[in-house]
């Protein structure tokens, strides 16, 4: 069987400029190219992770995007001061991650997280 060697979320969204600059500038992402005049349509990247952002095409709004690093208490500490949109703070699921809901301005939601040893935040946990 052919092995697939990976996969770039094309997400949806209603204005490129902006949300090119809340990418880069809230999420922490480097924009790698975009393309057309005026830009339309365009990729960003953090660490092992690529996304392509177009406005108006490709995607649906509301899109869930897991993302996994190595320390989500740090990643949410980082977009408290950048002004990232934070759906849900970190918290321990039963699934053994430690993960925060965040958003951004198109409805996308990213489920980041990193790998927990700790007791569930029953408190917290509200999606599955």
């Amino acid at each position: 069987m052919n092995e697939f060697t990976f996969a770039t979320p094309i997400l949806s969204v209603k204005d490129f400029a902006a949300s090119m600059d809340y990418y880069v500038n809230k999420l922490g992402f480097e924009k790698k190219w975009d393309w057309g005049t005026p830009a339309n349509f365009g990729c960003v990247e953090r660490g092992d992770v690529t996304m392509f952002l177009f406005e108006g095409a490709q995607g649906q709004p509301g899109t869930c995007v897991a993302i996994g690093m190595t320390n989500i208490d740090e990643l949410f500490e980082e977009y408290k001061r950048s002004g990232a949109i934070i759906i849900e703070p970190p918290a321990n699921r039963p699934w053994g991650s430690r993960e925060m809901l965040v958003g951004d301005p198109d409805g996308h939601c990213f489920r980041m997280g990193s790998e927990s040893c700790e007791p569930v935040d029953e408190s917290q946990f509200n999606r599955t």
